[in-house]
């Protein structure tokens, strides 16, 4: 039997003030589309729960839908605001199956909205044309 192993790597980023600035941004649009998309889901539900086909069948805005809306979003990474899309229909997807008894485990409460103030922010972006780098030299 061949054991693989498997190294992680921890590393602590030290980001100069211009990318302070950008990564405090990314986290401020990434809840800003999280929030907005969530209250849009809320608003349509209440207005349309009565008629189930015309809610199933609603186009729920996107992320290029919330540029044109707010400019200041098109100055961060775009698969970050397309990861706060993902983890919201993945919450409402766990929560649906948690209520229907699909979802094995603790129960999954309805997603809430996101806060400045939270003990923790992240983002999740992909590496696409080089777009992040990490110098270990420096």
């Amino acid at each position: 039997m061949i054991t693989k192993r498997l190294k992680a790597y921890k590393v602590r980023l030290y980001p100069d003030k211009t990318q302070e600035v950008l990564i405090n941004k990314t986290f401020g649009c990434c809840r800003l589309i999280y929030n907005s998309m969530l209250e849009e889901r809320m608003r349509v539900y209440q207005e349309l729960k009565d008629d189930k086909t015309l809610l199933y069948k609603y186009n729920y805005k996107t992320e290029k839908e919330y540029k044109q809306e707010f400019e200041f979003l098109k100055e961060v990474d775009s698969t970050a605001l397309q990861s706060s899309r993902i983890n919201l229909t993945t919450a409402f997807s766990n929560f649906f199956k948690s209520c229907t008894g699909e979802r094995k485990g603790r129960k999954v409460k309805y997603p809430k909205f996101k806060s400045k103030k939270e003990q923790t922010q992240s983002y999740r972006c992909v590496t696409t044309k080089n777009n992040i780098d990490i110098v270990f030299e420096n």
